[in-house]
């Protein structure tokens, strides 16, 4: 790669995404624009933070999916078609608690064994922030109108539907640890 991660990190997800899936390119881009906004106070791997953002959801374009589980899909994607950074793939895989996904599709031991889950706790949490306060248009939400509207859309008995309830207070606590973090950062 003689481009900047970030910049290939956009062109890869627009390329996947904004033609196939448009408005999950919107929120793609709603929720890199969100990961820039916490700024190199919050952790010094800005620009990871941002390529993880834009491209969290690269396993729902139409051709990457191979399990139906946009978490792994993307992580395989990125590492065996373009040999992204491990941590980066990592990230992406394990984005907004996934692993309990993961575990309610019979997909947690893979999921763990080809992409174990980064012990950064804040960048991680900052996916989580980043993903979980941004609406699949790309505008901002809290996490409990996102995670509502999660259940609204995939139904409370879904897969979906009950991995997302299952992990709210994870992601409420992740965003919590967020906007903790935010306001001590001095002005």
């Amino acid at each position: 790669m003689g481009e900047t991660m970030l910049t290939w990190a956009t062109q890869v997800a627009e390329r996947e995404l904004s033609d196939a899936l448009p408005r999950r390119w919107a929120h793609s881009q709603g929720v890199a624009a969100r990961a820039a906004g916490l700024g190199p106070a919050l952790t010094a791997d800005v620009e990871l933070l941002i390529a993880a953002a834009v491209l969290h959801d690269v396993g729902y374009a139409p051709r990457l999916a191979e399990t139906g589980f946009h978490p792994l899909d993307g992580a395989r994607f990125l590492r065996d078609e373009h040999g992204a950074d491990e941590r980066l793939v990592r990230l992406v895989a394990n984005h907004s608690f996934a692993l309990l996904e993961a575990e309610e599709r019979g997909l947690m031991r893979v999921l763990e064994r080809e992409f174990p889950l980064l012990d950064e706790g804040l960048l991680v949490d900052a996916l989580v922030y980043c993903d979980m306060t941004t609406t699949p248009d790309g505008e901002r939400t809290t996490a409990a109108e996102r995670v509502a509207e999660i259940v609204s859309r995939y139904g409370v008995d879904s897969l979906v539907g009950r991995f997302i309830r299952r992990a709210e207070p994870d992601i409420c606590a992740a965003v919590g640890r967020v906007e903790a973090a935010l306001v001590a950062q001095p002005r």
